[in-house]
């Protein structure tokens, strides 16, 4: 189903971004210089007193200032004070985190069984945000054209009907294609889309074994599952959703033509996934990026690679 919720951390770490940059700035161009000319004016002073005590002959009573003892001083008063380290200091840390994680990979937490087999429970992707197009972080303005999202991609994305939340899903319908799902077999503008039986797969936290297939979208070849024992149609009927007059539901699946500027998306795991079946289209301005790597699961460790 939907990714771990986000939390708008986006928003959270320009927050931090923003707090950080301030004080890296009154740093640099005023707490560092102010340091700087308060420890020149010290040890001009320890110098100053060093050399009439020096005069005076009182070298040898150990009331002279030594060379090391001046340049402690030094450092002393051009110390950084700690709350200084822990603002400033983490402001390159978090500018370069924000990024990378606004323009090249963010990280998302898979936490349900809606994308199996081909993401499980507990997998760690990393999402692609420049494929599509680079954006402007928070108000979601492009900034640079980017490949448009292709049939079979693997998308994260903000749910239509509450942006809050992200989901995971699979393109299977794009701009002006008509997608079908009758009897459980896809079928895009009129020709159904290849299906190679595979061996069971063994779902362990159902514990039960579901029919499997290779599924081929486009460019795409990935393992699909399907469990017999459920219904084909729409359980519990579609939600009212923008565009809804362009589908039509019946006992066997749905017909949809995918409108202008939005895709139509579904889960692998094709009996357990809360799609475009029943929520809608996905329009284009909601993608985050294309799903690519598993790059960690600490429960399945072989599920980590390439995303198909």
């Amino acid at each position: 189903m939907e990714t771990a919720p986000s939390v708008n951390f986006t928003l959270l770490l320009f927050i931090l971004l923003v707090i950080t940059g301030v004080f890296w700035f009154a740093e640099r161009w005023y707490f560092a210089p102010q340091r700087r000319r308060a420890a020149k004016s010290a040890v001009a002073q320890l110098e100053e007193r060093r050399s009439a005590l020096q005069k005076q002959g009182l070298a040898a009573d150990g009331a002279v200032a030594s060379d090391a003892d001046i340049e402690a001083a030094r450092e002393r008063v051009q110390r950084q004070p700690w709350w200084l380290e822990w603002t400033a200091g983490l402001f390159p840390a978090i500018l370069v985190g924000f990024l990378l994680r606004s323009f090249v990979a963010e990280p998302f937490k898979i936490p349900s069984g809606s994308m199996e087999p081909t993401l499980v429970p507990g997998d760690l992707i990393l999402v692609n945000k420049f494929e599509y197009g680079l954006r402007l972080p928070l108000l979601d303005t492009r900034l640079t054209p980017g490949a448009l999202p292709q049939r079979g991609d693997v998308i994260v994305f903000r749910l239509p009907k509450d942006p809050k939340i992200d989901y995971i899903k699979r393109i299977v319908g794009l701009p002006g294609d008509t997608v079908s799902y009758e009897n459980k077999h896809l079928v895009i503008n009129g020709k159904p889309v290849q299906e190679t039986p595979l061996p069971d797969y063994f779902d362990p936290n159902t514990m039960t074994y579901y029919k499997q297939y290779m599924e081929k979208l486009g460019t795409h070849d990935h393992r699909i599952m399907i469990n017999p024992m459920a219904p084909p149609y729409v359980i519990g009927g579609p939600e009212s959703f923008p565009h809804r007059d362009m589908c039509h539901y019946n006992a066997e699946g749905f017909v949809c033509k995918v409108p202008a500027g939005n895709y139509f998306v579904m889960g692998d795991n094709r009996d357990n996934s809360l799609d475009s079946r029943y929520w809608g289209f996905v329009p284009e301005r909601n993608i985050i990026g294309k799903a690519f790597v598993v790059w960690m699961n600490f429960s399945a460790p072989k599920n980590i690679g390439l995303i198909h």
